[in-house]
Parts: structure tokens; sequence; C-alpha cells
């Protein structure tokens, strides 16, 4: 699993991980929140997936890390948010394990959902928090989503 580092370029996960650490390292008395998002944009006829990974220092900027992939167009908007989801939720686990595992950091993670209560992915607001709360991480859907719907957003294009 490789991200892009707009400053870094290509990185492995375990230079993305290294990365973050160093950041939380330049100033640890901060507060931080460790944020992951996905969003996707029909290129037909395949669709682009961008899982996007921040780490903010609350009042004081953040670093962020992208992945980008295409799978075949589908046009179910249920299964696109769910695979949304699923790609956070890898995502999500994959630096949860790495924390655990290190126990350098405390840092939360919260998955940003490209869900709201306006439009067409209203009715899907209660299953992906489940999917995500279910998996023991802190969920967040539009307006408050902005992993997802700035960061991951501007790289599906």
């Amino acid at each position: 699993m490789n991200f892009v580092s707009p400053t870094k370029g290509q990185l492995t996960f375990e230079q993305t991980y290294q990365a973050v650490v160093d950041y939380v390292k330049e100033c640890p008395q901060e507060k931080y929140k460790l944020i992951i998002g996905t969003d996707s944009q029909l290129h037909s006829p395949t669709v682009c997936f961008v899982t996007a990974l921040i780490i903010h220092r609350v009042g004081k900027g953040a670093r962020y890390f992208f992945r980008r992939h295409t799978q075949r167009y589908t046009d179910n908007l249920r299964q696109r948010i769910y695979y949304e989801t699923y790609l956070s939720l890898e995502v999500a686990t994959l630096i949860a394990a790495k924390l655990a595992e290190n126990d350098n950091l405390d840092l939360n993670v919260e998955i940003h959902l490209d869900v709201g209560k306006q439009g067409e992915t209203k009715d899907l607001i209660r299953e992906v928090v489940g999917m995500v709360s279910g998996s023991g991480f802190a969920a967040c859907i539009k307006p408050d989503s902005y992993g997802a719907s700035k960061v991951a957003d501007k790289y599906t294009k």
C-alpha cells in the first residue's frame, strides 16, 4: 500500500506512518487528530477512489498523504459509498494496529465519510456510521467530514 505526499512524493505505508510520527514528535505538547477519509469520482468507464490520511495539529496546520486507485464503474451509489467506507476502514485499521504495536503515540483515529443530511446519501448515514463506530473508530459526516469532502476530493479529479 503506497501513499503520495505532496512534498515527499511516493511513500510506502511504513514511510507514511513514520512521517506521521515525526510530525507529531516535532511538537508533542500539541493536540492532534488523525483523520482518514475517502472520496470517489466517476470517470466512465471507471471510478477513481482516493483515500486521504491527515495528521492535523489542531489550530496549527496539518500534513496529508493520499492513495489513489480505480475500479470498474458502478452506477450503484450505495455500493460506491460502502466501498469508500471500506477503504477508509482498511487504512484506519492498519494505522491503529501500528499505533498499538509501537505504543509511541496517543492518537485517536477519526473517519470522515462522504455522506450528509442533504442530497442522495442521507439514507446511508446510519449504515456507514454504524460500520465505522462498530469498528471502533469515530465517524464524521458532512459538513464536518473535510478529510473526504475536501482533501480526498481534491485528488479524485
